[in-house]
């Protein structure tokens, strides 16, 4: 009896929702709250992260790499020459202490561009920017010595962010 009086008053709301539609010419089906599904949503969103943090680092890649063959042009342009002793190596710099054409001992803050393979004690030709010594690099090498370590990192990154963009597009089992 229960269950007959609860379907009697479902099916009132109903034809009292109809006849609400037709007098004032609109719909009440608006009113109701429509289920969005969050988890395609998230999954979408997710995807594009994966993609915008590809773009960017490939972005930061290429600047790198541009910004090597912008400092070579710049010594390029006023260079000069000199021998440097190393004075100490580390993960993210090697500074070297030189004298300039005039005489003056400098040791550039931000250390020397294309370092690998040198050591502390080392004596090494370096070319640097005679308007601007901070600009330093060792003779010889140039920013050709930057394309394998970018393309090959951004080679990994990629690597990595296509199989899980690819996972995140595969449909959810339901």
């Amino acid at each position: 009896m229960a269950g007959c009086l609860q379907s009697v008053t479902v099916a009132s709301e109903a034809v009292a929702r109809n006849a609400a539609d037709s007098v004032t010419d609109s719909s009440t089906d608006g009113d109701q709250p429509v289920a969005v599904p969050t988890r395609g949503r998230g999954r979408t969103r997710a995807r594009r992260g994966v993609l915008v943090l590809g773009l960017l680092l490939t972005v930061m890649g290429l600047s790198i790499i541009g910004a090597c063959f912008i400092n070579d042009r710049t010594i390029e342009e006023s260079k000069g020459e000199a021998v440097a002793e190393v004075v100490d190596t580390s993960l993210t710099r090697t500074v070297v202490r030189f004298n300039t054409e005039e005489g003056r001992v400098y040791i550039p803050p931000n250390g020397v561009l294309y370092p690998a393979d040198l050591q502390a004690g080392q004596l090494v030709r370096v070319e640097y920017d005679s308007r601007n010594p901070d600009l330093v690099r060792v003779a010889g090498r140039n920013a050709v010595l930057s394309l394998l370590p970018v393309s090959s990192s951004l080679a990994v990154v990629w690597a990595v962010l296509l199989p899980v963009y690819w996972l995140l597009r595969r449909p959810t089992a339901r």
